[in-house]
């Protein structure tokens, strides 16, 4: 592993020890890892299953440590390892928490980034400044080393969502964090496969979101609200099209369309609120058979609360329907998280 031999490099006279935190990955880094533990005990590997995400990943990898100090690194090689020496040495003589890697500071850069990507990233550093307060010319950076008491400060706060471990530590400081940055220059991957995907962004938001409002509800339940929203609407377009354009009688009608609007439901939430804990495989089926299980006991007691609060309570019929679906969709959203997507033991 490259990694491993420019870090004996980079940190000759330093005691130190690394953690590779492999999320099941099956390219076999794991192996790889192993051996290198067998001749070096400052090596250990960390292997996940069934969660996935770098923010989970940093946290689990910093909390199996006891060292004072933590760098978080990628295995990637894009990240500059010669400046881990400096870091340390300003977290050991100087009143600093942590020190930044940065790609925007003086002399840094993003390397053969193309215009996409540089752009995405601009956006990213930007939401973070205005919405979150955080005033770093890379806030988003995945490149730093903290002291583990300004960890533990916020350590129970974290959200652990996405990939921006970086900013979600920032924020979830009880106290303000003394910060200061190193430039460096971001290379080209030498391992691994990117991060980058069309979802990242949406990983982003979401970890802003939880920032901002997390305190208040907790963000899965937002997003599962959204997504049966979009629910509500696919189930009420192929009610028309099985029913209006189709022609089938209304009961086959209404069975079908409420069939789609749950699978599309469970796809989306699958993708997007339970991102970092999606399920593939024979486990995506599973999980489909048990979310519409949940979902129909939800709206068996969506009909029964509605019904009872208006013919017995005489509610109005707006107040009895909204009831009946708040009845539906905490139970959906508190049982498929326990059952559907429950984190594994």
């Amino acid at each position: 592993m490259p990694l491993y031999g420019r870090l004996c490099v980079a940190l000759q006279g330093i005691n130190w020890e690394v953690i590779f935190v492999d999320d099941d990955s099956g390219d076999g880094t794991p192996d790889i890892v192993r051996r290198l533990a067998e001749s070096d005990r400052r090596v250990r590997l960390l292997r996940r299953i069934g969660r996935r995400g770098l923010s989970s990943a940093c946290i689990e990898g910093i909390q199996a440590s006891s060292t004072p100090f933590i760098a978080v690194i990628d295995a990637d090689m894009q990240h500059d390892e010669s400046l881990l020496p400096r870091m340390l040495a300003v977290l050991q003589n100087e009143p600093v928490d942590i020190v930044v890697g940065s790609r925007y500071a003086a002399d840094g850069g993003v390397g053969d980034w193309n215009r996409q990507r540089a752009r995405l990233s601009e956006l990213a550093v930007r939401l973070s400044r205005r919405l979150l307060h955080v005033s770093l010319s890379d806030p988003v950076s995945g490149f730093f080393m903290i002291r583990r008491d300004a960890f533990e400060a916020s350590m129970r706060r974290l959200s652990t969502l996405g990939f921006k471990i970086l900013v979600d530590i920032l924020v979830s400081s009880r106290r303000p964090l003394r910060i200061r940055e190193m430039a460096y220059q971001f290379r080209s991957r030498q391992a691994g496969e990117s991060k980058f995907d069309a979802l990242i962004g949406w990983e982003y938001l979401v970890l802003l979101l939880d920032k901002l409002i997390g305190h208040i509800l907790p963000i899965r339940f937002v997003l599962f609200t959204i997504v049966g929203g979009v629910g509500i609407l696919a189930h009420l377009l192929m009610l028309w099209l099985f029913f209006e354009i189709l022609r089938l009688s209304f009961p086959v009608s209404q069975t079908a369309a409420t069939i789609v609007a749950m699978i599309g439901n469970f796809t989306l939430n699958n993708w997007l609120t339970y991102r970092d804990m999606r399920l593939s495989g024979w486990r995506w089926l599973a999980g489909l058979l048990s979310f519409c299980l949940i979902c129909s006991v939800g709206a068996a007691a969506n009909i029964g609360i509605a019904s009872f609060l208006f013919g017995e309570q005489h509610s109005s019929w707006w107040i009895a329907g909204i009831a009946g679906a708040l009845m539906s969709l905490v139970w959906n959203y508190t049982m498929t998280s326990m059952v559907t997507w429950r984190k594994p033991s």
